[in-house]
């Protein structure tokens, strides 16, 4: 097991916690990343572009000119593709994007996510993460002293307003809890700050 150092909100380290190799200390394995980032990209679009095809458009019920005669080609209605204002062919519609990927794979994914963290030496551990009151200049003193200069996903074990509203205005810097964090957040962000708490309930969840 890793042994990874405990900091309290100066920034000093007070104590330190194991963290299983079998969560922690996986190698990062792409292609099950690179499938579940792809897989949680999809599910975000919405699909709701949406073109007309000519039998949609306004207009083009009378015929631009007679069949025969004229020396040019047939055509029954202006509202063919190729004309301006005319309809698309095999334009997008909406349609449902996302789709599902193995649990072993998402399992997978994020045991490789946290594990590139800890390997990268980006993962912060933290005894507690508790304000007195709401006040962004608390949560970037508390960032400064975890020496946390870039983005950063802040991850706590359970609801608490005062550090979310502490944070939700400080540029790159997001929170989540043990249940709603993703690969992508994970990766996305520079910088992993975890309670000791919520490292705790990680384990619990994905041994």
């Amino acid at each position: 097991m890793a042994k990874v150092d405990v900091y309290n909100l100066d920034g000093a380290v007070t104590g330190s916690i194991e963290l299983s190799d079998d969560i922690f200390g996986i190698e990062p394995n792409a292609f099950a990343v690179q499938a579940v980032i792809r897989n949680y990209l999809a599910n975000q679009r919405q699909g709701t572009h949406s073109t007309k095809t000519r039998s949609e458009v306004r207009g083009g019920g009378k015929r631009p000119y007679r069949q025969k005669g004229t020396g040019r080609a047939r055509h029954g209605s202006t509202r063919s593709a190729q004309y301006v204002g005319g309809g698309v062919i095999f334009g997008p519609k909406p349609r449902d994007y996302s789709y599902t990927v193995p649990k072993k794979i998402k399992r997978l994914a994020m045991k490789s996510a946290l594990s590139s963290k800890l390997l990268a030496e980006n993962l912060i551990v933290v005894d507690a993460l508790d304000f007195e009151e709401i006040k962004t200049a608390k949560m970037v003193s508390v960032l400064k002293a975890l020496k946390v200069d870039g983005s950063a996903l802040v991850v706590l074990s359970e609801k608490n307003e005062k550090v979310e509203k502490s944070a939700r205005n400080i540029p790159a810097i997001k929170t989540a809890f043990v249940n709603t964090i993703n690969v992508f957040d994970i990766l996305k962000y520079d910088r992993f700050v975890i309670t000791k708490a919520a490292a705790e309930k990680v384990q619990e969840v994905y041994v």
